[in-house]
Order: C-alpha cells, then sequence, then structure tokens
C-alpha cells in the first residue's frame, strides 16, 4: 500500500509539474502587452473561398474573444482604427478569422464596433509577423435597402459587393476588388463596377512591372477583357493578371499568379494545393488560354479558354529636337 500510495504521489507531482510548466496564454482583452505571435495565434483558421455578410456586424458579440483597444494597437497602427472611426474612439474589437499563406503574408478579419459605427477590416502582416497594411473592407450603412458582403478567394482577392432594392422593384449591384500588392505593401482596387450603373473601370495591378520579355504585353478585347503579361521574378516565369466578361457580364474570371515557360512559345501556371491549372501558348500577336479546373476562380458558365489578341503598347513621343 505504501508503495502504491507513492506512486499516486509521484504521478500527482508530475502533472502539477507539467501544468506549472505549460506557458498561459496572454489575455487579449486586458491592458497586458501581448506579443504579435499570441496575437495572431488567437484568430482561427479559416480556408479560402469563404464569404462575410453584412449581418456579422449586426450578430452579438462573445465578449469572452474581446480584444482590448491597448492590446490592438500596441500590434496595429492606432491609425488604422482612426481612419473609420475617428481620433478618440476606442471601439470593441473582436477576431473573425485568419488565412496564412505559407513562406509569406498572413491576413486577420476582425470587426470593430463603436456606438456609432460597425466595421469589418482586414489587416496583413509580412512573412517576418510584422504590420504591412489594413484595408476597411466593409462599413454598416443606415440604409435598410442595401446588403454588402465580402468574398475572399484563394488567391487572397478581396471582393467588395452591395446590393440595392429599388423603389421601383429593379436590383442594382455594385463592387470592388482588391489585391495585395507585394512591392507596394498594400491593397489596391483592381476593378470597380459602381452601383448605380455606371461604366466599369478595370485596373491593371502589374502594369508596372517590367515587359522586356517578348511576351511581355497587354492582350484582349475591351475594357473588360485583359490577359496581362509582364516579366517574372526569374528568366523561365512570366507575371500575369487575367480578367474577363463574359454574357454582358453576368460571368466573370479573374486570376494572378506566376507561370513558368515551358519550351518554345508555352507556359503554364500550376500551384501546390490549388486545383486550377492554366496553359498558355503564345503566337504571333496573341496568346492562347487553355485551363484545367479552375471553377474557383470564375463564374460557372464561363472559361478561361480563348484566344486574345496582342494590344499595341502605347508609348508616350518623344518631343521634337529643334534644329
Amino acid at each position: 500500500m505504501k508503495t502504491l500510495s507513492k506512486c499516486v504521489l509521484v504521478f500527482v507531482a508530475a502533472l502539477f509539474m507539467l501544468s506549472c510548466s505549460q506557458k498561459q496564454k496572454p489575455s487579449m482583452s486586458g491592458d497586458e502587452v501581448v506579443k504579435t505571435d499570441d496575437f495572431l495565434d488567437f484568430f482561427e483558421p479559416l480556408k479560402p473561398p469563404f464569404q462575410f455578410s453584412d449581418s456579422i456586424l449586426q450578430a452579438k458579440s462573445n465578449d469572452s474573444l474581446l480584444i482590448s483597444y491597448k492590446v490592438f494597437t500596441g500590434i496595429v497602427p492606432d491609425s488604422v482604427l482612426q481612419s473609420v472611426f475617428g481620433k478618440g474612439v476606442k471601439p470593441k474589437i473582436y477576431p473573425l478569422g485568419k488565412v496564412v499563406v505559407p513562406k509569406a503574408e498572413t491576413y486577420i478579419f476582425l470587426k470593430a464596433i463603436s456606438a456609432a459605427d460597425k466595421a469589418f477590416l482586414v489587416i496583413v502582416f509580412d512573412k517576418k509577423k510584422q504590420y504591412m497594411t489594413a484595408l476597411p473592407a466593409m462599413k454598416l450603412d443606415q440604409n435598410n435597402n442595401t446588403t454588402q458582403a465580402l468574398q475572399v478567394d484563394r488567391s487572397i482577392g478581396i471582393t467588395q459587393s452591395i446590393t440595392r432594392k429599388n423603389s421601383n422593384g429593379t436590383i442594382s449591384e455594385g463592387k470592388n476588388v482588391y489585391i495585395l500588392s507585394e512591392s507596394n505593401k498594400k491593397f489596391i482596387l483592381a476593378m470597380t463596377d459602381a452601383l448605380d450603373e455606371k461604366p466599369v473601370e478595370l485596373l491593371n495591378p502589374i502594369d508596372t512591372l517590367p515587359r522586356k520579355h517578348k511576351y511581355s504585353a497587354d492582350y484582349g478585347t475591351g475594357k473588360t477583357n485583359l490577359v496581362s503579361i509582364r516579366d517574372g521574378r526569374k528568366n523561365d516565369r512570366i507575371t500575369f493578371f487575367i480578367h474577363f466578361e463574359r454574357d454582358n457580364g453576368a460571368c466573370i474570371g479573374e486570376l494572378k499568379g506566376e507561370a513558368l515557360l515551358k519550351n518554345g512559345n508555352t507556359a503554364e501556371y500550376k500551384e501546390g494545393g490549388d486545383p486550377c491549372v492554366l496553359h498558355f501558348t503564345f503566337n504571333t500577336g496573341s496568346v492562347l488560354l487553355k485551363e484545367e479546373s479552375c471553377g474557383a476562380r470564375r463564374g460557372l458558365q464561363c472559361l478561361f479558354d480563348g484566344s486574345y489578341v496582342r494590344i499595341k503598347e502605347h508609348k508616350p513621343s518623344k518631343p521634337n529636337k529643334k534644329k
């Protein structure tokens, strides 16, 4: 019996020492200094694609998940919140999730609520877990006829959308598409479609990259169908941005990435974990696209497949030299 008692005591002591040796997680709702690693660990992982609607800003939050203003501004510049809520306002902050891109950025999604405003924010940290940039992605309005949503695709492209019920019974829709620019370390507006049926303005997020390679150019038809090719990080790669719209905008596809140059005039986009494979075949004055399993990057009724004509580059004319 004595031997058994000693064994029980040893076992209990071991459990006690183990529990003491385990690191206690810091509180996010207090005033203590919190490390960035602990802050990011507080957010649950999300797997793209996914969507948030504006109802999440109205839903009651669990105060056990509250992140204090002091903890948040110890990690993220207070100017991020000030740009949305104004100076002196300290909103309540709640985590909604995160996406970690292997060997690259970490995106965190959160909502912030004050007495007057409710907003959804996207914060980005670089691969060293240093703050990079932020996007105020959604702010609740006072119009009962509008609904907002935020979609995040597999390439972490972020689409803001708004739908409005008009007094005549029709529906109006608008959207903004944002892409993270690694070179500028901020979000850029890649495409905007105004709510009130104004003309669509498509912006090319890789337009300023070098175009010395023989295939580097813009290919496409019209203002909303673009295959942009620019030089890659290495000689055997090209950087690309594709946006197309079919059936009067009813079916849209978009993809940005890097393709590996193959033999002759072909290139291939293929990344581990992504079922989408895209083949490029360059001919004189055009590029032919052929996709495999890229349904998550486009509408269900249209494909990336097709031939796009090379657009002549317009270079600024040089002033005439005086004789």
